[in-house]
């Protein structure tokens, strides 16, 4: 059976090929990162979806868990520009989004010129976001909102495709600045990147203390991740898949009849809209990096985690008793999908 006899009506034959190549493609990004990332599947995976749906990620886990690299290397394998910065308590805003300078011009004339700053890139590294103060984070996070930058008065628009790819240290306190819960919504996923197992480890210890690890190859430009972003938002949802999405981010605010009793006294706050909309795109990226041509409720049920874990706060009572927001969200998830 050919793939266009699979495909929902919505879709036109170039929309079929498109995610045919887009599935193609994926999986010759997992071959390239492999070369030089051992394991850490689900994170790729994540990242590959918030590129392709345009969103942006926060990678939390403790140091030495490759999080720059692995971010580093996926900007390798695209052909678009990169730029790291690291967060540091004394960062200013005009640091990461750039200032005017007083230049000299022929005539003796000295004149303003504008310098722009590390934000103008299209993959913007923020490695540990929460050690600048609120000024330099709001600086960077009406970027991602924006996608424009304002300096002086004058606005500066930010080239498509953008993506802030965020990292945080859940271990070190003393001198950070936790990110507000309004400004944590703006992340499209919440990525949790965990030890690796003892065999991944193994390769680990053996890929590097040996030789130089092979070079990647770019092979994605900015032309071809704008077409797949455009793409992914053309495939077709089902009305119930829409339900399940809308129900199971209603169940999780507290004050609605929609949440299950046991949830109220652990969630004072559950999350907004935008997580409908994080869970449809999502949905929609997961689907079509498999190539499928249509959303299942699996796949919004696959993205819950990255993007509720951030969204719903849990009272002090749960934290007292060991419960965190991923309990409350796997449960919930438990319990709609057995229905």
């Amino acid at each position: 059976m050919s793939s266009e006899s699979l495909a929902p009506a919505q879709l036109g034959a170039d929309d079929v090929a498109g995610i045919d190549r887009l599935r193609d493609t994926y999986s010759r990004l997992r071959t390239e990162l492999a070369k030089v990332i051992i394991g850490q599947q689900r994170v790729i995976e994540e990242l590959a979806i918030t590129l392709f749906a345009r969103g942006h990620a926060l990678l939390v886990g403790v140091p030495g868990l490759a999080k720059t690299l692995l971010i580093r290397s996926l900007a390798q394998t695209l052909s678009l520009e990169f730029s790291r910065i690291q967060f540091t308590p004394d960062l200013m805003p005009m640091d990461i989004t750039g200032t005017d300078i007083l230049q000299d011009v022929p005539g003796g004339k000295r004149v303003f010129e504008f310098i722009k700053g590390p934000i103008f890139a299209n993959i913007v590294l923020a490695d540990e976001i929460n050690r600048a103060p609120a000024k330099t984070q709001a600086a960077l996070l009406e970027a991602m909102q924006e996608h424009k930058v304002t300096v002086m008065g004058d606005t500066y628009e930010l080239q498509p495709p953008y993506f802030v790819l965020a990292t945080q240290n859940p271990v070190e306190q003393e001198g950070t600045y936790p990110l507000p819960e309004a400004q944590l919504d703006r992340f499209m996923f919440f990525i949790e990147v965990d030890y690796p197992d003892r065999g991944e480890e193994i390769e680990i210890a053996r890929s590097t203390t040996g030789e130089d690890p092979p070079a990647l190859q770019s092979f994605l430009d900015g032309p071809q991740v704008l077409y797949y972003q455009e793409l992914i938002r053309r495939v077709p949802v089902p009305e119930h898949v829409y339900e399940f999405a809308v129900d199971l981010v209603r169940a999780t605010r507290p004050k609605l009849d929609e949440s299950p009793d046991w949830l109220r006294p652990l969630v004072g706050w559950g999350a907004g809209p935008r997580a409908v909309q994080c869970l449809i795109l999502g949905g929609k990226a997961r689907a079509a990096l498999a190539g499928r041509y249509m959303v299942q409720i699996e796949d919004v049920a696959d993205v819950a985690l990255p993007v509720l874990t951030h969204r719903v706060i849990t009272t002090f009572h749960a934290e007292s008793d060991g419960i965190t927001s991923r309990d409350v969200i796997q449960r919930l998830l438990e319990e709609r999908q057995s229905v």
